[in-house]
């Protein structure tokens, strides 16, 4: 049984939902597609301190990862192509030095 309830954060979806013997738990409908899941969908369940469990999906998280970390990224910096030229730069002079032993 599960029901959508909207009392405890205004704004915030909650839901209720019933552990199965096997321990596992049904995410709703309106749920799985709002996040973009799907059967074998990889998710991220966090258990907070207050003992809330937090279930987010795999692309969401990995999408507020790349966010946080452009934050520290100049604009126009392309982090990529700099790797690959140093590395480009090193094979070049490790190449040098074999060819002169």
């Amino acid at each position: 049984m599960i029901c959508r309830d909207s009392r405890y954060n205004e704004g915030m979806e909650t839901y209720t939902a019933r552990l199965e013997r096997s321990g596992r738990i049904l995410i709703p409908a309106a749920v799985r597609r709002k996040l973009g899941l799907s059967e074998g969908s990889q998710v991220i369940v966090k258990v907070e301190d207050s003992g809330t469990l937090a279930v987010t999906s795999r692309s969401q998280s990995l999408a507020h990862v790349r966010a946080e970390i452009r934050k520290y990224i100049p604009a126009g910096v392309d982090l990529v192509g700099d790797l690959i030229r140093e590395r480009q730069a090193e094979v070049a002079r490790e190449d040098a030095e074999a060819s002169r032993s």
